[in-house]
């Protein structure tokens, strides 16, 4: 409750329940209630603005243009170069793939984190025992960079709608060169973690046993590389491309809008007037009916006479 009366401005006391004043008798829940609806209008009005002004935006962002759809199709297609390998691992004991699986019966990113999880402390020993700059380091060092280039894209990719009201935003393009870097580096890494591999008949991979080991670039990662900077020049193209405006998309809505009710009013038109049609055809039909029924009639009434 009102602490005063908002008509005559009387000091509102506990006992005072009633709806109207006791001074000036107004309703005062229901006090100058048509103003306060025009308010609720208008509040609703620019809320539907706003969520109007949001979605044209998202819209925009994804599809609102032909390169824009290009853009989204370049920016989803990296994450097929996730699942092949980029780089190999090979040896007499145990081998890895540098790839989310591996199609080749060789341990894969899953695989490691399996094994990485379920004892850590293994793994730092090992890195530990090798000084931090060993083969194994340098491979555990390839698999988390790989998992960051994927982490980056798709960041990258989701920017797209997060910063749809900001069409020229170089946000995506930074993402998309973080992506690219971190997979030049996992491949480095994991490359160098072979060639160090070499220098020692054998030693352990956390729990996978590694043997005359050595490792090589992978045809998969030219193809994921490929995809990589295509999704990052089609986000600096699309950033250079001009934008337009949320007036010029709130009108081409509006006038999709209208165009699409003139469509419906059409199509009711239509549909009256084939109503009307049929109508008339059935009363027509109806009138030949009762006609024929009196010439009928008349015929057999001329024959009594």
């Amino acid at each position: 409750m009102a602490s005063t009366c908002p008509n005559c401005g009387k000091k509102l006391r506990i006992w005072d329940v009633k709806a109207e004043c006791s001074s000036c008798g107004v309703s005062i829940p229901n006090y100058n209630w048509q103003a306060r609806l025009e308010e609720d209008n208008i509040k609703a009005e620019k809320q539907f603005a706003v969520f109007n002004r949001t979605m044209n935006r998202i819209a925009y962002s994804i599809y609102g243009t032909k390169l824009r759809i290009v853009r989204l199709i370049l920016t989803f297609l990296p994450a097929i170069g996730f699942i092949l390998p980029w780089a190999t691992l090979k040896s007499d004991g145990e081998s890895f793939d540098l790839s989310i699986i591996s199609f080749s019966g060789k341990k894969s990113l899953i695989d490691f984190f399996s094994s990485f999880f379920g004892d850590i402390n293994l793994y730092i020993t090992n890195m530990k025992f090798e000084g931090f700059g060993g083969a194994v380091t340098l491979g555990v060092a390839g698999y988390i960079l790989f998992v960051l280039s994927a982490l980056f894209i798709v960041i990258a990719f989701f920017l797209n709608i997060i910063m749809c009201k900001k069409p020229k935003t170089k946000s995506t393009i930074v993402f998309d060169a973080l992506s690219v870097a971190a997979s030049v580096a996992a491949v480095v890494c994991f490359v160098m973690s072979g060639s160090l591999a070499q220098q020692f008949t054998a030693f352990n991979f956390g729990d996978f046993p590694v043997i005359n080991g050595g490792a090589s670039v992978s045809w998969g990662y030219f193809v994921a590389i490929v995809l990589l900077f295509a999704a990052t020049g089609i986000n600096i193209a699309v950033a250079k491309a001009p934008a337009k405006s949320d007036e010029t998309l709130e009108e081409e809505r509006l006038a999709r809008k209208a165009k699409k009710e003139e469509k419906e009013r059409q199509k009711q038109i239509e549909r009256e007037k084939a109503n009307a049609e049929a109508e008339k055809a059935v009363a027509e039909e109806e009138a030949k009916k009762v006609e024929e029924a009196k010439a009928k009639l008349a015929a057999r009434a001329k024959k009594k006479q």
